[in-house]
């Protein structure tokens, strides 16, 4: 029942006892029907009272509520008890917590339920990849990417070809980041590893023209950005390029460590 407006509750209480039009009343005791015709939640409720919990779990996950995210996951689950979806983002969190052998779990369950979730496998492969175990992450990137119905095989290429570059597998990322690029090329992240890996690879024209891609976009512009043209640029022997992105870079992120870098001339770290 709607809750009445103050003003209108108030006279519905002083007048109590009168016969008043327009004040709302319960209704007759004996109009509620018996537990047992009550009809059962339907399957389109439980599934939109699950998702609600979902979403909120993922809204707490991103305010850095790492606890009450999992408790409205476990409510979710109490509804769905076998939602791929919802065990990816519990994995995902338990891994937040440093919580590995829970996440490893989450995952594996979640793969077991839908071995195909493209979502599921890219933070597998993600979570793996932070743990070091390049292989395993690389055979689940690639399960993602050929995942019939998945749409962000760029993402996923971009996340494999990070994880190859820290295993210093430079071919390896040059190639994932290329298909990352050729699919999503707007992503400034995709052009920017890759400028990173081509630099190490001492592919230096190519390089910066990934790196001129980010930097010719005011708000892509970052101390990053700028240090990685400013290395490439020392590396092509182009001293007044050099100068010209240490001039942004200490005018624009001054208190950053890319800027100490600079100052401190360690170009080859």
């Amino acid at each position: 029942m709607t809750p009445l407006p103050k003003a209108l509750l108030a006279a519905c209480l002083v007048a109590a006892g009168a016969v008043l039009v327009g004040c709302a009343s319960a209704p007759p005791a004996d109009s509620t029907p018996p537990a047992a015709q009550r009809k059962p939640p339907s399957e389109s409720d439980v599934q939109r009272r699950a998702e609600v919990r979902l979403e909120l779990a993922a809204l707490y996950f991103s305010r850095g509520q790492a606890e009450t995210a999992l408790e409205e996951l476990r409510q979710a689950m109490s509804l769905r008890p076998d939602w791929a979806e919802a065990l990816g983002m519990q994995g995902l969190i338990q891994a937040s917590r440093g919580d590995i052998v829970g996440a490893e779990a989450s995952f594996k369950r979640a793969l077991s339920i839908s071995p195909a979730d493209g979502d599921v496998l890219h933070n597998y492969g993600w979570f793996l990849c932070q743990q070091r175990r390049w292989a395993e992450a690389d055979a689940q990137f690639e399960r993602a990417v050929a995942s019939p119905r998945y749409r962000d095989a760029g993402r996923s290429l971009l996340a494999q070809g990070v994880c190859q570059a820290r295993d210093q597998r430079w071919a390896d990322a040059e190639r994932s980041l290329a298909r990352s690029y050729e699919l999503d090329p707007a992503n400034p992240a995709t052009a920017f590893n890759l400028a990173e890996v081509l630099l190490r690879r001492g592919e230096l024209e190519r390089a910066r023209f990934y790196a001129r891609r980010v930097n010719q976009q005011s708000e892509q512009v970052s101390a990053q950005s700028l240090w990685l043209a400013a290395r490439i640029e020392r590396r092509l022997g182009n001293a007044d390029g050099v100068q010209d992105f240490a001039r942004q870079l200490r005018d624009r992120f001054p208190q950053s460590p890319e800027a100490l870098q600079l100052e401190r001339g360690r170009f080859d770290d």
